[in-house]
């Protein structure tokens, strides 16, 4: 991989994850004045209560401004910025690409930060900007204090690939969402994917 539009490759290889849990980030994390959430796979499973198959990687919603106060406090954690490859940490590479994975000492990925773009207090959809949610509603908690994304939110993003373990996601997911979750979870696959086959789904529950 060679340099390109002002990027500069970072070693290692996307297949180089050894995750933390929530568990373990959340110690990291703990006190930090930032509404920060576990999201994808793992947001689902911290919803359910309950580690429903093994995870790659752990995904984790931060507002994008939020990012140097997460790295200062993830010290010993080196990050490079991920997208269509592994790239050293810069401004242009931050600006190219939303997603920031950190390592360990032994070279290992250990958690996937996703800076999210928001309004003061107020997240907003890369996808659609015009979805938007305050962070009070957007970050759930468990018993134990892990903040996860809510799981409307988290079906939403899965929507776009439909792999079959984002359907299990779903099917597991529906019978405990409320019916307002339902209406903005396909309000939102409405915007973004018109036609999509989940619509039907919704309209069933």
């Amino acid at each position: 991989m060679t340099e390109q539009h002002g990027l500069v490759p970072a070693t290692g290889s996307f297949e180089d994850w050894d995750p933390w849990t929530p568990r373990q980030l959340a110690d990291r994390l703990a006190g930090l004045d930032v509404p920060w959430c576990v999201t994808a796979g793992w947001g689902i499973d911290l919803f359910l209560g309950r580690q429903t198959r093994e995870h790659e990687d752990l995904e984790v919603a931060i507002p994008d401004t939020a990012f140097p106060v997460v790295r200062d406090r993830l010290a010993d954690v080196e990050f490079v910025v991920a997208g269509d490859g592994l790239w050293e940490l810069s401004d242009a590479s931050l600006a190219a690409h939303f997603q920031t994975w950190g390592r360990d000492s032994r070279g290992a990925f250990v958690v996937d930060l996703f800076r999210d773009v928001h309004d003061g207090d107020t997240w907003i959809c890369k996808r659609e900007t015009s979805i938007r949610r305050p962070y009070a509603e957007l970050v759930r908690r468990t018993d134990d204090g892990i903040p996860y994304m809510a799981p409307e939110v988290v079906l939403l993003f899965k929507a776009k690939h439909a792999r079959e373990k984002d359907v299990a996601d779903l099917e597991r997911c529906l019978p405990l969402l409320t019916d307002g979750e339902v209406a903005w979870l396909a309000d939102g696959i409405a915007r973004i994917h018109p036609g999509h086959d989940w619509l039907a789904r919704l309209a069933d529950r």
